[in-house]
């Protein structure tokens, strides 16, 4: 007879440690940690879905763009389709020199082969990286911060968890599996939680970043050497 009730018992102990059991019986301020850093953890992939199809279009347009820019057509015509009015970074980097080009070129008196020019041209494509790449890199400091804090937030709400399995220990003086189970698994499922927000955070803030940084590499190498195209047209004009 006793070893029934002791089967029944455990079994009901066990029943207890499903996820939601262990949520619905954790402290208020366990649960508030295990909420915050589960909106924290779409938040993190919602982002990563963003930049994952917002880096991919980017490069197919330039890759589309660099292709009618490399085929010899005209600068002019170019800029008229896809420069004046920019969609997608390397067209905007592009609209910017050819528009204070443009600007040069209607100035009266102006030399042309001065270094001012080239200057001004230059600041425009650089000043036109920044603000694209800015605008790409958007909560990216979320992904950072997610990745280097949610695992101490889950560790706050494990100790919490385990000074409150502790009091319970001390008010019922019993240390039986039964009493100090349940808050220990409710105690260590805050810091798993904060292991699912914090690892795919920092994962994606890296392999993410490293392609950011490439890409920003790919419209400075543009630029670089639109500059020099338009450096070559203005020694010809001259």
């Amino acid at each position: 007879m006793d070893r029934t009730v002791d089967a029944a018992n455990l079994g009901q102990v066990a029943s207890d440690f499903s996820i939601v059991s262990l949520f619905l019986q954790a402290d208020i301020v366990v649960k508030i940690v295990i909420v915050l850093l589960l909106l924290a953890s779409v938040w993190v992939w919602a982002i990563v879905f963003e930049k994952v199809v917002s880096l991919r279009r980017a490069n197919r347009s330039a890759d589309g763009f660099e292709d009618r820019f490399w085929s010899g057509g005209s600068l002019d015509e170019l800029y008229d389709d896809e420069g004046a009015k920019p969609v997608h970074p390397m067209a905007a980097v592009f609209g910017a020199a050819m528009s204070e080009w443009r600007r040069s070129l209607r100035s009266a008196g102006a030399d042309l082969r001065s270094s001012f020019v080239r200057e001004r041209i230059d600041r425009a494509m650089n000043v036109t990286i920044q603000r694209e790449m800015e605008r790409m890199e958007r909560w990216m400091v979320f992904l950072a911060s997610v990745g280097s804090s949610a695992t101490f937030v889950g560790l706050f709400g494990t100790v919490w968890g385990i000074m409150n399995t502790f009091t319970a220990i001390a008010a019922n003086k019993n240390t039986s599996l039964v009493t100090v189970g349940p808050g220990i698994a409710e105690a260590l499922f805050a810091t798993a939680i904060g292991l699912v927000a914090a690892i795919p955070a920092t994962i994606a803030y890296n392999s993410i970043g490293t392609n950011l940084a490439r890409f920003a590499g790919r419209l400075e190498g543009f630029g670089t050497e639109f500059g020099a195209i338009l450096s070559r047209q203005t020694e010809e004009r001259g």
